[in-house]
């Protein structure tokens, strides 16, 4: 589902990532551990298209990524791949409901490359099903300021599957929460996986999440180890 090769990428001339090689399968959950300043989160952003390396590829679901320029790199990070963040990034004039709706207006308004597109009240009755199966049945209309840091985060990785991406990427998705928040975020993470065959790549500090992925690799000093 994920092979990358010989990503490098530099800020000014500090070396973050000095050639790595990494793949991933299928529905396969790679966890990514590493202390601070080891590269971690510029490579999920490089695998996830938010960045752009110095040199090497990156091939997701059989597309090389970084061949496709503009719309086209923007269309397929759309529809292919999903994110969850430490720090939520819900936008806060919009309630629950409309924060998980909004990727997939934006598929819809964009047009699809030989996908079926959905109407938008398909478009809500997916967002609603979305919440309604992570316990937000009764937060639909709430904004974020509203909801619990838990019931954010939630929000947000409806928000990441509205589409059905191939693939995941979440960067500290459970940093913030309390212990008992944060073991229920985790079990979320599996469930999604068991449900939709999604593969998983997740950058934690948490090791008891860490034990739980079919395989982690750990990242020292830009290169893995």
């Amino acid at each position: 589902m994920i092979s990358c090769s010989k990503i490098y990428k530099s800020f000014g001339q500090l070396p973050v990532l000095k050639g790595i090689d990494f793949k991933a399968e299928a529905a396969e959950v790679v966890g990514i551990m590493g202390a601070s300043g080891a590269g971690k989160s510029t490579l999920l952003q490089i695998l996830g298209t938010l960045m752009l390396p110095d040199s090497g590829n990156v091939v997701i679901d059989g597309t090389d990524v970084f061949a496709l320029k503009g719309d086209a790199l923007s269309d397929f990070r759309n529809r292919k791949i999903g994110f969850v963040f430490q720090f939520h990034h819900l936008l806060p004039e919009f309630t629950a409901l409309e924060n998980v709706m909004m990727p997939a207006l934006i598929t819809r308004a964009g047009g699809c490359r030989g996908e079926q597109v959905r109407s938008g009240e398909q478009i809500r009755r997916d967002a609603v099903q979305l919440l309604e199966e992570m316990g937000l049945k009764a937060r639909l209309d709430h904004k974020p300021s509203e909801l619990s840091g838990g019931e954010q985060q939630r929000v947000a990785i409806a928000r990441a599957i509205i589409n059905r991406p191939a693939v995941l990427f979440a960067d500290e998705p459970s940093g913030n929460l309390d212990s008992k928040t944060k073991e229920e975020i985790h079990n979320l993470f599996f469930e999604l996986r068991k449900r939709y065959r999604q593969t998983i790549i997740i950058v934690t500090h948490d090791k008891e999440l860490a034990q739980r992925c079919d395989r982690v690799v750990e990242m020292k000093d830009g290169l893995f180890v």
